[in-house]
């Protein structure tokens, strides 16, 4: 039948089939047999040749049909490895499906009209076999189940939703992303299980293969929370096939021994960064906010005196000097006075080891040495910025200063405790530690490759801290490449191309690592080369870690491209379907009538009217329910600002030349072993610190305390970092594990 009409009408049966086996027929008595046509055979080969081509164009329509109805309950099996993923240099590869027009909103429209739901059904069959399959296990059991196309009753694959909502559309295409609209950034919604890892994988490989020369390839950053570890094989992989397994970084908070070393506050554009980095994982809500404050005051004191002394701050040193500051004090002050004049400092003991204890205050009885100090500061009225900032902490009675840094304390002695102390803090002089250390100036100068593995399930304390961390120096080396570039500080012949370098930053469960340092990286990193592609569930999850819900709506507002999964969130489905403008449907509905002759003398009894009338209807171009209701492996895309496509993800395919190393085979088996997913894994057990009654009353009482407002000072103002001895690039070229 022909398929141009108002009405598409392809949920009915395929009655092309009928006139394909009619001209078929003739087609065949024609050029077989043309006399019992009584037709000459160049007549009778030609009337074959029409018929033939009737008959195809009629089989092919009706074939059409048949698919169709095939596709409403089953697609095609669509599988890709790794090396059939397409890679482009101009386009994103995303899946494969087609854009959304109205005619496809028809489509499912007429699939949940009262006359298209049978066409989604499973056969009568097929529920029979299901049924058989729950209560027996035997020979007839293995047959029904199983995958082959020659079983009439093959099972459906396990993607659940409605596969309708893809299979309305026979003719796919790859859909494809503009590289130049993704500095963008890429939003990814998706309940638990939908196939968001697997969009990661595909999306990464592509990142990974590109560019064929150093200075072409793209950085590439992968935030795994939990630990996938199908994510970290396939980053090694397609790391070594690519050649680039010696820029291929594995850092892992579960794996220590085995894992990359990375100092979070370790390199920073101003010092105090470091106190940012620390204090924002304090909760700032009530009571609390008084104390973050003082706690980002002494972790700042403590990090400009160690950059000053021309140390590298750590978590481990923050930690020892915050619950000693006593002794970072009496390091600093006696760099200081050497400097000036080695005789003062020896006259500073001696006059400490004369002073008559009984005649010092109570918090100074214990600390002769220091109160000395403190005294010739004052009347030689030596005014070095670090030196009274170390003065005022000391000047503190030690129980109070506890008390201050009571928030503090807890987060820093998860920071350092165990073989984690030896990740997050590492000994940059220590040649027989094989383990690599990096920092992101360097990872992005060699185009390097990054997974993170933030053991979030087994700490989430830790994993929030230094994800948190990893965020913020991110940020502010956005802002170190937007005013000086990549290669500031080279020497020319070192330097690369003037053009940006992409970095790929892919954050899965991205709303448990952000804070509000991330809008910062969304909003202005583009000029930067960074290009996020975040993942999470629902746009509630992005709300309740920031606290705000203007704060949420802005960050949503800073991505452009939009990839919506399965979800379960009305309210992030709207996301999409707010967005789109509305179509206009066609309505068929049946009319029957007649009416009663009441003149005697007519022979008609009634005369009767039987019609079909077709109306339009206003409706969304997608409805929520359409986005709640996808099977697993399929979304959603908004990009270009408003094109909609519909897409589906390939199945991974096994490649069995992807080599792993016997040492990173035994971790991937270790994390698939301990690999699980719970629920509210993300909230960081230091949050809910509250500060008691007695510490809330005595910080009251110091900070009205009107000699200790005197001798409080504002700090402010830059310090340098000074260059290490030893370059990171000294041990960053050993494989993970050590093993080549």
């Amino acid at each position: 039948m022909a398929s141009k009409y108002l009405l598409e009408g392809l949920l009915r049966p395929p009655v092309e089939f009928y006139p394909a086996a009619a001209h078929a027929t003739c087609a065949y008595i024609c050029s077989m047999a043309p006399w019992s046509l009584a037709l000459h055979p160049s007549i009778g080969y030609g009337l074959a040749v029409g018929f033939g081509g009737l008959s195809y164009l009629r089989f092919r329509q009706g074939w059409r049909i048949v698919r169709y109805h095939r596709n409403l309950k089953r697609l095609p099996h669509y599988a890709l490895t790794s090396r059939q993923i397409p890679v482009s240099t101009k386009y994103l590869f995303l899946g494969r499906g087609f854009e959304w027009q109205p005619e496809h909103t028809q489509r499912l429209y007429d699939c949940f009209s009262a006359d298209g739901k049978k066409y989604l059904r499973p056969s009568k069959l097929f529920n029979m076999a299901r049924e058989y399959e729950k209560h027996h296990d035997n020979v007839i059991t293995k047959l029904t189940t199983r995958d082959s196309p020659l079983n009439p009753v093959r099972p459906l694959p396990p993607v659940e939703g409605i596969p309708a909502i893809h299979g309305i559309e026979l003719n796919e295409i790859d859909v494809m992303q503009p590289l130049n609209s993704r500095g963008g950034h890429t939003a990814v919604f998706g309940t638990t299980g939908v196939g968001k890892t697997r969009f990661a994988e595909v999306l990464v490989t592509q990142d990974i293969h590109r560019g064929k020369t150093q200075s072409e390839r793209e950085v590439v950053v992968f935030f795994d929370p939990k630990g996938d570890p199908d994510m970290l094989k396939r980053m090694y992989a397609e790391a070594k096939r690519a050649g680039r397994d010696k820029e291929f970084y594995m850092f892992h908070l579960g794996y220590p021994e085995k894992s990359a070393r990375y100092n979070p506050i370790g390199r920073f554009g101003r010092v105090s960064e470091v106190a940012g980095r620390i204090s924002g994982q304090l909760s700032g809500a009530g009571n609390s906010a008084a104390f973050k404050e003082f706690a980002w005051r002494f972790v700042n004191i403590v990090a400009r005196a160690l950059v000053e002394m021309g140390e590298r701050p750590n978590y481990s040193q923050i930690s020892r000097f915050v619950q000693n500051i006593d002794s970072l004090f009496l390091n600093y002050a006696k760099n200081y006075f050497d400097a000036k004049n080695p005789d003062i400092w020896q006259g500073l003991l001696n006059i400490a080891a004369n002073v008559d204890v009984k005649n010092l205050s109570f918090g100074m009885k214990e600390r002769p040495l220091i109160w000395v100090i403190n005294q010739y500061i004052l009347e030689n009225k030596i005014f070095d910025p670090v030196l009274e900032g170390l003065a005022t902490a000391v000047r503190y009675d030690k129980t109070y200063f506890d008390k201050i840094v009571a928030s503090l304390l807890p987060l820093l002695e998860k920071l350092t405790t165990g073989k984690i102390e030896e990740l997050l803090s590492p000994n940059y002089n220590d040649v027989n530690d094989e383990r690599p250390i990096f920092d992101w100036e360097e990872v992005i100068r060699k185009r390097g490759i990054v997974y993170v593995g933030l053991d979030a399930l087994s700490d989430a304390t830790v994993a929030a801290a230094v994800g948190n961390s990893m965020f913020a120096d991110l940020v502010s080396m956005a802002g170190h490449i937007y005013k000086h570039g990549v290669d500031e500080g080279l020497p020319e012949a070192f330097k690369g191309s003037a053009k940006p370098v992409k970095i790929n930053l892919h954050c899965d469960e991205f709303n448990e690592l952000m804070g509000d340092e991330f809008i910062p990286l969304i909003n202005k990193g583009r000029g930067a080369g960074m290009q996020v592609t975040a993942y999470t569930q629902t746009i509630a999850d992005i709300e309740a870690r920031l606290g705000n819900r203007a704060k949420a709506e802005q960050t949503i507002g800073n991505f452009n491209t939009l990839i919506m999964f399965r979800v379960k969130s009305p309210a992030t489905a709207k996301l999409l379907t707010d967005q789109l403008h509305k179509v206009t449907i066609l309505q068929s509905m049946v009319t029957s009538s007649f009416t009663d002759s009441s003149n005697p003398d007519d022979d008609k009894a009634f005369t009767s009217n039987t019609g079909e009338r077709i109306s339009q209807k206003e409706v969304p171009l997608l409805d929520v329910a359409n986005v709640t209701n996808l099977p697993k492996g399929q979304a959603f895309i908004l990009m270009n600002g408003s094109t909609l496509y519909k897409v589906r993800m390939p199945l991974p395919a096994i490649d069995k030349n992807d080599v792993i190393p016997a040492s990173m085979q035994e971790l991937l088996e270790k994390m698939q072993k301990n690999y699980h997913v719970a629920s509210n894994w993300w909230e960081p057990a230091f949050k809910e610190y509250t500060p008691s009654k007695d510490i809330i009353s005595s910080f009251e009482s110091m900070v009205t305390d009107e000699k200790i407002a005197k001798a409080d000072i504002d700090w402010g103002g830059d310090v340098d970092m000074p260059e290490d001895d030893i370059s990171d690039t000294d041990i960053d070229e050993q494989e993970i594990g050590g093993e080549e």
